[in-house]
């Protein structure tokens, strides 16, 4: 696993064109017609009516017999020969045909697969999940966030995906595999993570708080928040123990490494501190003079942007926490830590759900 570059870039997914399976199955429509044989070496056309009293291009069938026994074995030849053609005709537009039906079949399964994204979002509309009220509490609106809503189905996909991920990585670890297989695993899953750092920067944009709240996370989980997300410097105490043997030089790193994220931590905690005090202080002088108020709240406004900026950096920390650790560790000792980090957020999921099934006593 080589993760030295500073950043990952993602290929922008295709986007399926509907109309595609139709444009097979026209080509298809020509086999089914009987005009042509590929499967012979050179394109027989045969026609597409055998009726007995069609004759138009024959001779008297009485010409067409040879005689003598050599004749007809060369006629008997022929005609398996043309059976043979025949038999195999059928076969390539029985095959085409359950080509056909396979592309109509994924065709539907993608509608319906739309049909149920489209019934989630208008259930989340009706809901009014995740949205800000008038009021500013969180409760029913008439309108959705397609920024916040794209972000929460998008998260869902990722949090299932990362269990996947868990199991591979369990998996190859209990097996005898190549560096380069276990390398690529690991960069597999390095790129997931970044790939959950793009989507939170998206969803940033859409609604900073709603990012910050932690609502998107498990309760036991937004225990642990941090600008939105882990603290780096928790995720090197997670993964230490299970990378066991390290040696001198990777335990000096990753020390500094630890040291340096706590600094990084503190610093952008104090800018949050600092951030709140600034705002809490310019609501309080706010006066309510001819203009000046309109003004001072514009001003607010342009101090709460850098939350945004909060978010990003603290990201960013996280991803080159990653990163370094990719680079101090080997490649079978990054494949453990991504795990005992992934089975821990895991672990924190689940405890939220016991938590939440837990049994009350009736008020």
């Amino acid at each position: 696993m080589n993760m030295s570059s500073p950043s990952t870039q993602f290929a922008p997914t295709r986007r399926m064109d509907i109309f595609e399976p139709f444009h097979h199955m026209s080509v298809w429509d020509d086999t089914f017609r009987g005009d042509i044989m590929p499967s012979t070496g050179a394109c027989m056309v045969t026609p597409t009516n055998d009726r007995a009293d069609d004759k138009s291009g024959y001779t008297s069938s009485e010409q067409l017999i040879p005689s003598g026994s050599e004749d007809n074995q060369a006629g008997k030849s022929i005609s398996d020969k043309i059976q043979r053609r025949l038999a195999q005709n059928r076969e390539a537009a029985r095959k085409s045909r359950m080509r056909k039906k396979a592309y109509v079949q994924q065709l539907e399964k993608s509608n319906l697969k739309l049909a149920q994204l489209e019934m989630e979002l208008e259930r989340a509309r009706q809901q009014g999940l995740y949205i800000l009220g008038s009021n500013g509490n969180m409760g029913l609106s008439s309108t959705i966030n397609p920024g916040i809503a794209a972000f929460e189905m998008e998260y869902s996909l990722w949090v299932e995906e990362q269990q996947k991920k868990n199991v591979e990585l369990r998996n190859i670890l209990q097996s005898h595999v190549t560096e380069m297989e276990l390398q690529l695993l690991v960069e597999t899953v390095l790129n997931h993570y970044y790939n959950l750092f793009r989507m939170k920067a998206d969803a940033a944009k859409a609604d900073v708080f709603y990012l910050m709240s932690g609502m998107w996370r498990s309760s036991v989980e937004r225990f642990f928040l941090w600008i939105g997300g882990f603290k780096p410097s928790e995720l090197i105490n997670i993964v230490m123990p299970q990378l066991e043997p390290l040696s001198d030089q990777q335990i000096v790193k990753i020390c500094n490494l630890r040291h340096c994220c706590q600094q990084a931590e503190d610093a952008l905690t104090q800018g949050m501190d600092k951030l709140q005090q600034t705002l809490a202080q310019g609501i309080l002088t706010m006066t309510t003079g001819m203009g000046s108020y309109s003004s001072q709240m514009v001003s607010s406004m342009e101090k709460l942007e850098a939350l945004e900026s909060f978010v990003n950096q603290a990201d960013h920390l996280r991803q080159q926490t990653l990163q370094q650790m990719s680079l101090i560790l080997t490649t079978r000792q990054s494949a453990s830590g991504l795990l005992a980090f992934g089975e821990y957020l895991q672990r924190l999921r689940a405890l939220s759900s016991l938590w939440a099934a837990r049994p009350r006593e009736p008020t």
